[in-house]
């Protein structure tokens, strides 16, 4: 269970948080940088400890749960049904989740002291699609995101920044060739969108199903230090 977790805090949550969250531990006693990792559909915000203990030791690493309760430890951004003609999502929930988070973001931002220029939010499946959604909406607030094995939602465009906002943003896209829960062609789409926005990103491919390899992960922390400026 997730709350045996050594590497992460107690759950956290009240009324100064738009999320409950845990907190990879050790926390650093002052972070220069925010990194904040969103778990996918019925997992939790444990999910990513793994991921979470190989960020640089000055990066605060702040792991929130979904606000969806699916069943006993499985929580979700929003619900999706995975149908023959492709996900078909709660388009309100997956707003309010996005509505949630960029809220959430800002007040552990205010909490701790940490800029947006040395903020990222990344995730896995749909940690990732709500990654994209909170950067590519507010970019003011971070200076990058993660999508693990992810997507873009179709129904993100009417609330899309214009590129003008966008243009200090940066990406990672990882995703693996044989996803069978979210086709390589999803990775496809977000990397014409962004070059489309003029959003630059880094893109890369792994002979790997739905999930986070250990090159994924080793290629997406390297582009973590690059953007938070890490040695």
């Amino acid at each position: 269970m997730s709350f045996l977790n050594p590497g992460v805090s107690p759950l956290q949550q009240g009324a100064d948080f738009a999320l409950a969250f845990r907190i990879r531990q050790p926390q650093p006693d002052r972070p220069r940088a925010l990194l904040v990792l969103l778990h996918g559909v019925g997992g939790s915000e444990s999910n990513l400890a793994e991921l979470a203990n190989d960020v640089n030791p000055d990066t605060l690493v702040v792991l929130p749960r979904g606000p969806l309760t699916l069943g006993p430890g499985q929580f979700a951004w929003f619900r999706v049904a995975f149908t023959a003609s492709g996900p078909r999502i709660e388009a309100q929930e997956a707003e309010q989740s996005r509505l949630d988070l960029i809220r959430f973001v800002a007040q552990v931002q205010a909490a701790y002291g940490i800029a947006p220029q040395q903020t990222v939010i990344a995730g896995f499946s749909q940690g990732g699609i709500l990654s994209a959604s909170v950067a590519l909406t507010a970019p003011e607030s971070v200076a990058g995101f993660g999508i693990l094995s992810g997507r873009i939602l179709p129904e993100l465009e009417p609330h899309l920044a214009a590129p003008a906002r966008l243009a200090a943003l940066q990406a990672f896209i990882g995703h693996g060739d044989f996803d069978s829960k979210l086709p390589v062609l999803w990775a496809q789409r977000s990397e014409a969108l962004l070059s489309q926005l003029g959003v630059a990103h880094r893109s890369r491919r792994y002979p790997i199903d739905h999930g986070i390899s250990a090159a994924m992960q080793a290629d997406f922390l390297q582009w973590l230090n690059g953007v938070l400026k890490v040695e």
